[in-house]
């Protein structure tokens, strides 16, 4: 199996971008899910760790805003 999505046997940027896009936004749903996780176990420290896990999340969010920017001005 191909390690990246390919048209015709040859890579693209926009299967590239989507394939990208997928990743982060995985990335994004698995941090805040850690986050939530941490958030149920009641300690201070556990508390922290959430907080930082959901930061983790929103940055993968940003990522993936600025990617989209930059594929924008390629694809387009």
């Amino acid at each position: 199996m191909p390690r990246y999505e390919t048209h015709a046997g040859l890579p693209t940027h926009s299967l590239i971008y989507a394939q990208l896009n997928e990743k982060l936004i995985e990335c994004q749903e698995l941090c805040a899910m850690n986050a939530h996780l941490f958030n149920t176990e009641g300690n201070h420290m556990d508390n922290l760790l959430a907080k930082g896990w959901l930061g983790m999340s929103e940055l993968f969010k940003r990522m993936q805003f600025q990617i989209t920017e930059l594929a924008k001005g390629k694809l387009s």
